[in-house]
Parts: C-alpha cells; structure tokens; sequence
C-alpha cells in the first residue's frame, strides 16, 4: 500500500526491537540518498523498555524486560503487545525542515485518528503525547511520541495503547510523568481493533501529512 510517494507497511506479529531499530536506521540513511520513498511502518514489539537521549535511571523501577537505548528523543517507555508502534521515515528537507511542525502534525494525526474510533484524545500543555480522559474522569496518557531527526529525515515516531497489558508500564516513569496513569482502548472500553485503528490512520494520513507542507507554501 502506498500514501502519495509513500510506503506503507504493516508487519504482522512482534518484531524484535533491536532488528527493527537497525531496519530503521538502514532506511533513514538509503532515504536521506534518496535511494528508498519514504516509509510509514507500523507494528508491534514484545514486551521492552525503551531509554531515550533523556532518560533518568532513577525512573527505571523495576526492570523486568530488556532495555534498550533507542537513540530516540525522551525518556523511558515501555512497547509491548497491543500497542500499535508507527514507524516514520519521512524527509523534512522536501517538507519545510520543521521539526516542530513534525510533532505537532504527528500529535494531530494521532488525535485525528482516535476521534475515528471513537476515542476523544487531545494535547496537554506542557506535557508530550497524547491524552485522553480515562473511566474514573483522570487526565491519562494513551499515546507517546519520541522523535529523532538525521540527515533531515525522521525516525521512531508514536506508540498507541490499544490492547497492551496496562500493568507492564509499572517498570518505569513512563516517560518521565508519574502524576498521571497511562491507558488504552480496551481500558477505555472501545475494544482497539488493530486493523479497525491502522484504517483510520490511512483515512488522517493525508492531513497529516499537508500539515508538514505549511512552512513550504508560506514561503512560496
């Protein structure tokens, strides 16, 4: 499946974080070539704690799943089954070199998205990701974003919860926020189908994607 000039891959089952890191990292190079289109790739990982450049060791709790040094922007985060990962090599450099807009336009994306399922998400001052209001009436986290940007070209990108066992991100301070709890779809009683959520991100990637063109057509 392909988005414009995009790929748009999704791996069935858990893949390995490390092989995936290094797949990531191999197409960021061949796109900053422009040897490879750009790719959104969204999958799923076993269970791993995840150290961004930010990370605190303090807030490494228990760790009772590998860690990884991501290579990413923030702090620690946990991936793991029923969490859909995505994936974004996207070249900035033909998209108005904004990495500001990047996030911001991937934060609206995801917002857009779980308005389509049925999941009223919003931004929160001060605090990266994306929020939702759980059953008991808390503000909670049900979307992180870690970005990190080479060559002008984009790598990680977002994790949504949708089905993953809640009780896992008690390991850490999931990204450095524990004043507030961390839920998911099926928490939320929605259900977070996988192919139901990856449809309604096709369905947004459009505008996310024109929203990267801003700085472009301001200054045309």
């Amino acid at each position: 499946m392909t988005i414009g000039d995009i790929e748009w891959r999704i791996s069935p089952g858990l893949t390995d974080y490390a092989a995936a890191l290094a797949d990531m990292e191999a197409r960021n190079a061949a796109v900053a070539r422009q040897e490879a289109r750009e790719l959104v790739w969204l999958l799923e990982h076993p269970p791993v704690y995840t150290a961004g450049t930010s990370a605190d060791a303090a807030e490494l709790i228990d760790p009772r799943f590998p860690v990884v040094k991501a290579g990413r922007g923030g702090r620690y985060t946990y991936h793991g089954p029923g969490q859909r990962i995505g994936y974004l090599m996207l070249d900035l450099a033909k998209r108005g070199r904004d990495v500001r807009c990047f996030v911001h336009g991937l934060e609206g994306w995801l917002i857009a998205a779980l308005d389509h399922i049925g999941i009223n998400a919003f931004r929160a001052p001060g605090r990266i990701g994306i929020w939702t209001i759980d059953r008991g009436g808390c503000e909670a986290k049900i979307g992180a974003i870690g970005v990190r940007v080479r060559k002008w070209v984009t790598m990680h990108g977002f994790s949504v919860n949708l089905t993953p066992d809640l009780a896992h991100f008690g390991g850490i301070v999931p990204c450095g926020i524990a004043d507030y709890p961390v839920t998911s779809a099926q928490a939320l009683g929605i259900g977070g189908d996988f192919a139901t959520f990856d449809a309604a991100l096709a369905l947004t990637a459009d505008a996310f994607l024109e929203s990267l063109t801003c700085v472009q057509q301001i200054e045309a």
